[in-house]
This record gives C-alpha cells, structure tokens and sequence, in this order.
C-alpha cells in the first residue's frame, strides 16, 4: 500500500504489487494521476496526516483481510469517526509536522474572562513572554463564556482561555455544534470559592439552603461540577431544591449586592471583590472541597494545531513559561500589579493580590493565610477530564455511556504538554492518570462508570 492511498478504502490493499490490481508495480499505481484513493504527492500536510491514518490501521489490522471486512461493513466515515475517538490523529499530525521552522501565523487574537484563573496568559502580555517567541498576540477580554465559545467556533479567536470542561463539551457537540478544540494546559489549580450573601452569615449549613439562588458561570464550568457536588453531599438535589443561574464572572458581585442570588460559586478575585465591596463573605474555598482541582485550561482549536505547528509550539512554550513564573508565590505580588489594569482584570491591586498570595479578608472579621489558595500547574491530566466526564454524565450534561479516556486524550494534550515541558526543563508527570479525593470520596479513574452509579443524587440517562 502506497502512503498516498486511502487506508479507509476497504477495495486497497495494505501490501501486495499494486493495491488497485490495475498497475505492474505500485509505483506505476502512485505514477498514475487517475488512481482511486490517491493525494497529491506534493501536499506534505496531507501526505503526513495519511502516513500517521496508515500506520494506526495496520497497527489495529495486521491481517488485511480483517480491515477490508471491516470498512465494508461499517463504511469509511463511520469507521473514521469511531477511531477518531480512540486516536488524536490531529494531535499526533501536529507533532509529527512540528519543526523549529519559520512562524506560520505571528498575529494571534486570544480570548479571555478577565479573572485570575486566567494568570499565565494574561501576565505573558505585559510580561513579554509572547514577544519573546516572535508572537503578537492580542488579549481580547470577552464578556462571558457563551462568547467565548461562540468565537473560537466562529474561528475569530486563535485560541482562548476556557473553562477546563469547555473544550470537553465543544469537542463532544454538547451545548454547541462539534469542532475539536484541544486543552494545551491547565491554567490554574483551585482558586475559586462559594460566597454567600452577608445575610447568610449565621446559615452556613448548606443542609438548610433549600430554596437559595446561586450563581455559576457557566454550565460546562468547574464551578458548576463542585457547587453540584457540595449540594448534593448534604442532600440536596442541585436541579430541584437550589436555583442554579449562569451569570457571568463580572456581573457576580453586582447580583448579590442587588439581592438577586444568595450566593454563587465563582472565580478569583471576583469572590475576593465581593468582601472588598462588603457584599459577602467567602463560605468556603473550593479547595476545601477538591484540593488541586482544576478550574481553567488554555485551549486551541485542532485545525489551528493541524495549520500552524510552529506557532503552536512558540505559543505552549510562553504559556508554560508563565506558568512556571506564576507557580512561585514571591513572583504573585508583581504578578497582582501587572494584572490588575484595566485593559486586563479592571480590579484593585490589593484585590488581586489578596486572592494571588492567599492572605486575605474572608468577609467574616478574619485575616486567613492559605497558600495554595490558588496554583499555577500547568500539565492536563487524563484523568482531570475523566472526572470532569463523570460528572457531566451524573447530572445528565451527556446520555448513556461514556468513553471517558478515549474522549480525555482526544481533547487534552498531555505527550504535548510532557514534549513541551521538558524542553524547558521542567518536570512533568511520568504518569497519565492519578486519583482524587473529593469530599472524601475517591476517584479512581480505572472505575469511572461505578464512580458516577455510587452517587444516590443523580441524574443520570
């Protein structure tokens, strides 16, 4: 079989002469303009996506015969799709492509929710971490999720802060039509927290919520997964005894002021603005619920992957550049000062850098001193998505059954993330997937579906 040929074809042959019968040799075959299944031999990123398709059928089909049987009765497209969901051909054709040639793209529009989940990719623009790969990227600062979303789909983002489920829910077609979006890095780790309402300050046992208004930033959000899960853990069925409302980030703090919400499960600094402005106080760090869970990820559509290696690669390295620089807490108060504009958060300083250094006014008359408050890890666990997975599954975001890591490694880019990082000297994980412990209960990746039947709220289909 020629690397030209279609290896979804079930009438070519892996081996053999000529695959089509019709030629002597199979260089005649390949010589041959008019031959089925063939690419221009000229097209390089077509002739390496088609090596890359190729190598994984014969790996998958070492007898022939079996393939052939095999497209015939499914067809090429259904055939293409499923292994699409077991195999990140656009990952691994970006990688084979990558060289330390010339930028393909210099000018970038990246989108963001100004919040500090947001840190690394936004500090690399005042920072110089961008201009130092060659890149000039633009921070377009978005009113809220749906935007964000709707604009990288709509192709007018190159890539964009999103929320860690996002990419997940893009990819898969939940709440928007399908493109493949992949998760370069995670952004932060923790980091959020649920704030209440100064009226609430002697309700604290969530057992006695019922009927409270929450805010959350988005449905495929971090922050609705743990607000959910909290509830539920004291009995609560977050879809019939709460209201659960998508307010956007910027428009918390105003909402509870009004006496709209009770509270909400957001992000940093806007639940350190809301004791800032006296309108509430933080309950509980989200930390205290998950310690280490993820929040925000910096995503890229697979095309802009497949299209522009090189400026891929110049970007991952900036963002982990960031991170690392993030990572250390003697670097957050610089970090607050150049964040805090306008043109980025739009926040006091000292808002910021309460919520970066984890000293901070709680709302309650207390000064507390958490350092891990929030962290800057930057490597995308399989196994952050599975869990992610799970809970979009018990809460009925997705329908019967789940491909937890087919799906984890088709969006999240770990080999990439380990590539990139120990270029730069860093260390990454040796390991894929690690268990969880949320709100004392264990996540083991290995038992995913028996995770989400174990709780007795759900809402599974």
């Amino acid at each position: 079989m020629s690397v030209h040929d279609d290896p979804f074809n079930p009438y070519v042959r892996l081996g053999g002469c000529c695959c089509c019968g019709r030629h002597a040799t199979q260089a005649a075959h390949d010589a041959d303009g008019d031959a089925d299944g063939q690419i221009d031999a000229t097209d390089a990123q077509q002739l390496s996506r088609r090596a890359i398709e190729t190598a994984v059928m014969r790996a998958i089909f070492p007898n022939d015969g079996e393939r052939r049987r095999f497209l015939r009765a499914v067809g090429r497209n259904t055939a293409l799709a499923a292994l699409s969901q077991l195999v990140p051909f656009g990952a691994l054709e970006a990688m084979a492509q990558e060289t330390n040639g010339a930028l393909e793209k210099k000018d970038l529009k990246v989108g963001f929710i100004p919040i500090t989940c947001a840190t690394p990719l936004i500090m690399a623009d005042p920072l110089g971490f961008y201009a130092k790969e060659g890149l000039n990227v633009q921070l377009m600062k978005t009113a809220g999720w749906a935007l964000i979303r709707d604009k990288v789909i709509n192709g007018e983002y190159d890539a964009s802060h999103m929320l860690a489920p996002m990419p997940i829910a893009i990819s898969m077609g939940v709440g928007s039509n399908a493109m493949p979006v992949n998760v370069m890095t995670i952004q932060n780790i923790n980091g959020q927290a649920i704030v209440l309402a100064l009226k609430h300050k002697t309700n604290r046992d969530p057992k006695n919520w019922k009927g409270f208004k929450f805010a959350i930033p988005f449905d495929y959000s971090i922050h609705n997964m743990l607000l959910r899960y909290y509830l539920a853990q004291a009995g609560l069925d977050p879809d019939r005894d709460v209201q659960l409302r998508v307010v956007p980030p910027p428009d918390m703090v105003a909402n509870l002021r009004a006496g709209n919400i009770d509270g909400f499960l957001g992000p940093d600094p806007i639940n350190q603005r809301a004791v800032y402005d006296e309108v509430g106080f933080i309950h509980l760090l989200s930390m205290e619920i998950w310690n280490g869970h993820p929040c925000c990820s910096f995503s890229v559509p697979t095309k802009f992957i497949q299209q522009n290696p090189n400026t891929f690669a110049a970007l991952y390295r900036a963002i982990l550049k960031a991170s690392a620089m993030a990572h250390e807490h003697k670097n957050r108060p610089l970090i607050a000062k150049a964040i805090a504009p306008a043109k980025y958060l739009n926040q006091p300083e000292i808002v910021v850098q309460q919520a970066l250094t984890g000293t901070f006014a709680d709302g309650l008359g207390n000064v507390r001193t958490v350092p891990d408050r929030v962290d800057f890890q930057p490597f995308p666990w399989y196994s952050m998505a599975m869990w992610i997975l799970t809970q979009m599954q018990r809460w009925g975001y997705v329908k019967g059954a789940v491909n937890y890591k087919g799906i984890a490694e088709q969006v999240y880019l770990l080999t990439d993330a380990r590539k990139h990082m120990q270029q730069l000297g860093m260390n990454p994980p040796a390991t894929d997937m690690r268990s969880y412990v949320v709100m004392g209960k264990t996540f083991d990746p290995a038992k995913a579906t028996a995770y989400v039947n174990s709780f007795p709220i759900r809402h599974t289909a």
